[in-house]
């Protein structure tokens, strides 16, 4: 890759890792539809590094008062639990509740992996899971009551929203978009559905990263180390950016800004694919 294509492949996954219109679609288009040449696994590695360190230190303080709390439950005892607050208890369950919601991901990604890569990386599909969850995430977005707080959600809602991101393995689906609107689905605000989805894309990242480095370190293709550092580094900005940014305006703008673009993206590929 040149550094035009570098950058911008960078870029592009650090802004769409959070936002609601699939990242993986984003990164697979640029070689299918402008021809450049694929960014290849270890530059994957990369930006899904630098995502993942953004969204690491934007929530550090929720990430720390959650890894206490969860090591609390770990080590029980009647002394120190009688001094836990309320929100110490809730970070405990927290932390459970999004480590098992991974567990449908995690395992529906290794058996199926392989298959998608093979049949489901085209053009067409990704029009098609562009639009269809566009469609759906609009018609949440407008018909959400947003009255559950995410001590209600609880374990059962969680879950929910972990066997939903089972779907963002498909391109096109977009992990960020599935989990928020399975949150809104049930109840959540704007706000707390994206907070809850960036705090699962934690384990969910870890999980593809270590995937992806699997198979680079088993593999026998040469690693562009400049490549990697600079999307490295750029996938973090952009991310954090991100992140910050859809936080301070989703509850303002609402999601029809995101279902408005992924329908326009899912017509000009399917023009395209057709």
């Amino acid at each position: 890759m040149d550094i035009i294509e570098i950058i911008l492949l960078a870029l592009i996954q650090g802004l769409t890792e959070f936002l609601p219109i699939s990242s993986s679609a984003h990164l697979i288009l640029p070689s299918q539809l402008l021809g450049w040449v694929d960014q290849g696994q270890a530059f994957d590695v990369a930006v899904h590094v630098g995502s993942l360190l953004a969204v690491c230190l934007y929530f550090r303080k929720e990430i720390g008062d959650m890894l206490v709390a969860w090591y609390a439950t770990l080590t029980p005892n009647k002394e120190d639990d009688a001094a836990l607050t309320a929100e110490q208890i809730f970070n405990g369950k927290l932390a459970w509740w999004i480590i098992f919601a991974s567990i449908p991901l995690g395992l529906f990604g290794y058996l199926s992996a392989d298959f998608i890569e093979e049949n489901l990386r085209s053009v067409l599909v990704i029009a098609a899971t562009t639009i269809l969850f566009g469609l759906l995430l609009g018609f949440v977005d407008i018909k959400a009551k947003q009255n559950v707080s995410m001590e209600t959600l609880g374990f059962k809602g969680t879950m929910i929203i972990g066997v939903a991101q089972m779907l963002a393995i498909i391109p096109g689906t977009s992990r960020s978009g599935i989990t928020m609107t399975a949150g809104l689905m049930l109840g959540l605000t704007r706000e707390n559905a994206a907070r809850l989805s960036f705090l699962m894309s934690i384990p969910a990242i870890s999980m593809a990263g270590g995937y992806l480095t699997l198979k680079l370190i088993t593999g026998t293709a040469p690693v562009d180390w400049y490549s990697m550092a600079i999307g490295s580094v750029l996938s973090f900005v952009s991310a954090y950016a991100c992140i910050h940014y859809f936080l301070i305006l989703v509850n303002k703008i609402g999601m029809v800004p995101f279902v408005i673009y992924r329908l326009i993206l899912g017509i000009t590929l399917l023009i395209f694919a057709l």
